[in-house]
């Protein structure tokens, strides 16, 4: 790690489809700050970043990538803005101790999150924090039918920001929201209020902590941001509609104990055969003989595993992960997961009966 660094700077991604509202949301972020000081990593297409002359200037430096745009694998100006910035801040240039990259409306997160990941210059001086979307109420009916890069920036969320909602009526949010699930049932909703976001909820997300936090449905601790939900059915968890052929979808699978050479070779096939169609994956998994819960997450195809919490006694040991991606083989991958669960099985029933001969 750089020494002249105390700890990983935080890194949040911006996204959202052209005009959807994301300037606004910046803007209001940094009006308000908190306390907290902001550098800001500026995209857009073409020789001039029209964006960038709108945000404010108050806060920390705005490096402007213009010509280009932020969203290939490991994007080369990218990676030297964030240098350069480090650099500055090390030097007393700059001061700041948040960093937010807001990435051109066409730009797909998942390539712009791999890079933090991907480039080695990045990994032990930078820590993505999170990846917030900017969902226009008005026209996301008709861009998630018509762009599939919108449905790709749902997907890859953590947060999703619906702006513009006092011009649509509630049936309509309404209608959005489950749609939305469907896409992404892990990432909270969140309409806005003139552009601003609720005080807390776009920071500390900790979207890619490996802990047992990844899974909503694992927490027993509530999360420390608050947000405003979103009027919808109630019970609605992991939603599904058919109404929406989308081709961006996710899927639960769930099962007990899994063998940990199946679930190895399990990831790496999906890495290896769907890397292009997965946006985001997330696991908590139970290991036979493993008092420890086993957490990995990925984006398209980077992945890390790592051991987490101890499983509380009484608590059933259960394996669960979360894929979202493009028209992944669910049936398919059910079956595969099933699989691996019952190969923990039968090798579980294997070496209690050779203890009992024995």
């Amino acid at each position: 790690m750089n020494p002249t660094l105390a700890a990983p700077l935080p890194v949040t991604l911006l996204s959202g489809f052209l005009g959807a509202g994301k300037t606004t949301v910046l803007n209001a972020l940094l009006d308000h700050a908190d306390g907290r000081r902001f550098a800001v990593v500026e995209n857009e297409f073409g020789a001039v970043n029209i964006d960038s002359q709108l945000v404010s200037r108050s806060q920390g430096g705005i490096i402007e990538l213009t010509n280009g745009c932020v969203c290939c694998t490991v994007n080369a100006d990218l990676v030297r803005g964030l240098q350069d910035l480090a650099a500055q801040r090390a030097s007393g240039r700059l001061a700041f101790d948040w960093i937010i990259v807001e990435t051109t409306g066409l730009a797909d997160p998942g390539a712009v999150a791999q890079t933090f990941f991907a480039a080695p210059e990045l990994r032990d001086d930078f820590m993505l924090d999170g990846i917030v979307v900017v969902v226009d109420a008005l026209h996301a009916g008709q861009q998630l039918d018509q762009h599939l890069v919108v449905q790709r920036q749902v997907g890859f969320a953590d947060r999703l920001l619906l702006a513009k909602c006092d011009l649509v009526d509630p049936a309509t949010i309404v209608d959005l929201s489950e749609r939305l699930r469907g896409i992404n049932p892990r990432a909270p909703q969140q309409s806005l209020q003139q552009g601003r976001a609720e005080p807390g909820s776009l920071l500390g997300i900790g979207g890619f902590k490996l802990d047992a936090s990844l899974l909503a449905a694992d927490v027993g601790i509530p999360s420390p941001a608050r947000f405003i939900p979103v009027a919808g059915p109630a019970g609605v968890r992991w939603s599904r509609r058919p109404a929406h052929d989308d081709e961006i979808s996710s899927f639960l699978l769930e099962a007990g104990e899994v063998d940990l050479d199946g679930i190895a070779a399990f990831v790496q096939s999906l890495i290896d055969e769907l890397g292009d169609q997965l946006l985001r994956y997330k696991g908590i998994l139970a290991v036979p003989d493993e008092d420890r819960k086993l957490i990995f997450q990925g984006v398209q195809r980077v992945a890390g595993f790592d051991y987490g919490a101890v499983w509380v006694p009484g608590e059933a040991r259960r394996s669960r992960i979360v894929l979202i991606g493009k028209r992944l083989p669910e049936v398919r991958l059910r079956e595969e997961f099933r699989r691996v669960a019952e190969a923990a099985g039968v090798a579980s029933r294997a070496e209690s009966g050779a203890g009992r001969l024995g």
